[in-house]
């Protein structure tokens, strides 16, 4: 009897501490739902959705090594040669709405001359829906030949601007007002001057054109332009020609100016393309009392070639040679490494 009541204690025992300690146990909290990051193909590639919205959101950018060549291209320095560094990041926001997409830029680019003397800035950051852009973007004068020899845009490209653009397959039109507030400025005008600009153009099978004009308010002068291109044989002919009725911020290089370029497709990955332009009544006279265009012309033959090294990586070289009837002929040029994302 001693040994089983001895037993029946010791079972008895055992069952209170191990119905103790299952009641004393810690249950492990259920793990919460991760939201993984889902690709959106509504916009094209490179788009993702933000945990937590329906917003898409692309991020995209380059770094490109540079070297430049030419008479101080640094600077105010006797050196014939600079290299300098850049790294551009840009994000592209994207959502649906009742009005079509609604569109948020914003695009940083970083500048390394060297290792103290860099820069940082906002180099585009706006929002576009139903065709509408507000905010700090390139103007359509930024665009050109797909060379490096033609010099038929504005000085300054880049303004905080309000515009609306119509769009419809291979066609577009519209008109922008430009806060003109980096010059260049004439006859005594100071920053935050106006500007009006207009823009079209559009595509036809193997021929593209557009028609840029713009209107500086404070200057009373303007400018207007054409371009076009078509696929030729194994590259593509561009042809561009501009007229600047006097000294204003939209173009102010010349009175008037023409420019070809034949872009020659040699293979898949090298591209070279020889230009030419020939400037009337180049550069501008007395621009602080009673601006004007001069009355001597001026020529400029170039040749840049491109080459895709591997997928996303390029390089491109290009030489350029000016040549001022009233003034010194200047040879300059740079090569380029980029890497793209």
């Amino acid at each position: 009897m001693n040994i089983k009541s001895l037993l029946l204690g010791s079972a008895a025992a055992l069952a209170v501490v191990s119905g103790a300690q299952a009641a004393d146990a810690i249950v492990a909290a259920e793990p919460e739902p991760v939201e993984y990051v889902r690709v959106c193909d509504a916009y094209g590639t490179g788009y993702f959705y933000i945990p937590g919205t329906e917003t898409c959101l692309k991020i995209e950018g380059y770094i490109r090594f540079q070297v430049n060549v030419g008479d101080q291209p640094g600077g105010d320095n006797d050196s014939d040669w600079d290299a300098v560094t850049r790294g551009q990041v840009q994000f592209t926001a994207k959502s649906d709405t009742e009005y079509g997409p609604l569109t948020g830029v914003i695009v940083m680019q970083f500048n390394a001359d060297n290792a103290t003397d860099q820069q940082a800035k906002l180099d585009s950051a706006y929002l576009d829906i139903a065709g509408f852009r507000a905010g700090l973007f390139y103007s359509w004068w930024d665009d050109g030949l797909s060379g490096e020899t033609d010099d038929i845009g504005s000085p300054v490209t880049l303004h905080n601007s309000i515009r609306y653009q119509y769009e419809t397959g291979d066609f577009y039109a519209g008109i922008s007002v430009d806060e003109l507030e980096d010059g260049p400025f004439y006859d005594g005008e100071t920053p935050n001057n106006v500007g009006v600009a207009v823009g079209l153009g559009g595509k036809a099978g193997a021929f593209s054109y557009q028609i840029t004009a713009g209107y500086d308010v404070d200057n009373e002068e303007g400018a207007v332009r054409a371009m076009g291109t078509v696929e030729i044989g194994p590259g593509t002919l561009g042809l561009a020609a501009v007229y600047s009725t006097g000294p204003n911020a939209y173009y102010n290089a010349a009175e008037w100016a023409v420019a070809a370029e034949y872009a020659i497709k040699a293979t898949d990955k090298l591209k070279i393309t020889p230009g030419v332009q020939y400037y009337g009544n180049y550069g501008v006279v007395n621009p602080t009392t009673d601006a004007d265009f001069s009355d001597n012309d001026a020529w400029k033959v170039g040749l840049t070639v491109d080459y895709q090294i591997v997928d996303n990586f390029y390089a491109k070289a290009s030489v350029q040679y000016l040549d001022p009837d009233d003034g010194d002929d200047s040879t300059s040029g740079y090569f380029r490494l980029q890497r793209s994302f």
